[in-house]
């Protein structure tokens, strides 16, 4: 497999001032087969990661699903009893995960998100809209929290272990890559960093996260079961209605905090998952063709804002494998 045409795409892009830094990485179920860094990053670099939280932390909670202490059936409120005041709908682990819980959401470096969480109102009911959230995110680590007695950061962890990834942690000082340009964006990084966030907050290695997406092109139970794996990927959002900023058009739908792009009109595969992240972070996974890459960088507010198509790295990675 040669991956020339994907890594020319990341320094191009490094050459022109688009990505400041970047780290870009291919593996398959057998491991690592390609990974440089550009920028004056290094490969063994960590990065805020951002939303590509979401699914590490999801992997946590099927762990307990897995251990029979949770079903997606699960109601928030097992949790956090005083969850949902005013509300006649049940919000379960499910809505939680595919961004149909309709909580209403704060600002991404709000203080006490978990406090958020129990703000009166909604944005919709349960499972009848999708709409992006992260502090949905807060009810999952409180439910893996009640449901484990352990801190939900060491559960995390522990999907790290599983997989042989030895990296992951929400110490921001851990990274020197700090997203340019935070602020102009809305960001203050300092306080969003110390919240530590569950949706959020996770820095990591490009190494870390290619070793979980080698184990789930194994698919051999070593991170979750294959049946677990089956479930996670089973449409959650399929038919209703999406707003922004994932709407039908773009061609995806959610797992179990796996997007999904099934029908993305961009892509060359069908069967791609994984996540991206606010700093311009890229996670997937393609089974068919028995690939996954991560593209690390550190672009406030995402890489689209300045034209570059992640997309194409896509196609340059699927085509290669």
């Amino acid at each position: 497999m040669s991956f020339d045409h994907a890594f020319d795409w990341v320094r191009r892009h490094v050459a022109s001032g688009a990505l400041p830094t970047a780290v870009l990485g291919v593996a398959t179920a057998e491991g690592v087969v390609a990974l440089e860094a550009f920028g004056g990053a290094s490969v063994d670099d960590h990065y805020p990661l951002f939303s590509i939280t979401k699914p590490i932390t999801g992997l946590a909670a099927l762990h307990l699903v897995e251990e029979g202490r949770l079903t997606f059936e699960t109601p928030l409120s097992a949790a956090l009893p005083e969850f949902g005041a005013g509300r006649d709908d049940v919000v379960r682990v499910r809505h939680l995960a595919s961004h149909t819980s309709g909580v209403l959401e704060p600002a991404l470096d709000a203080p006490d998100q978990r406090g958020a969480l129990l703000a009166p109102g909604r944005d919709f009911a349960a499972g009848t809209v999708s709409r992006y959230s992260t502090v949905a995110f807060e009810g999952i680590a409180a439910l893996i929290e009640h449901a484990s007695g352990e801190p939900w950061e060491q559960r995390v962890a522990r999907v790290g272990e599983r997989a042989g990834a030895t990296g992951f942690t929400f110490e921001s000082d851990a990274s020197r890559h700090r997203p340019v340009d935070a602020a102009e964006f809305g960001l203050d990084y300092d306080r969003f960093a110390a919240l530590r966030a569950p949706g959020a907050g996770l820095l990591g290695r490009a190494e870390d996260l290619l070793a979980v997406g080698s184990a789930l092109l194994r698919n051999d139970g070593s991170l979750v079961a294959p049946v677990t794996a089956a479930a996670m990927l089973r449409p959650l959002t399929a038919g209703l209605p999406k707003l922004e900023p994932y709407p039908a058009e773009r061609g995806q739908d959610w797992g179990f905090t796996w997007n999904l792009r099934h029908s993305a009109p961009a892509l060359l595969t069908r069967d791609t998952f994984g996540h991206g992240g606010w700093a311009g972070t890229e996670f997937w996974v393609t089974p068919s063709l028995g690939t996954c890459f991560v593209l690390l960088t550190n672009v406030g507010g995402g890489i689209g804002r300045l034209g570059v198509d992640a997309d194409q790295l896509h196609n340059a990675i699927a085509v290669a494998g």
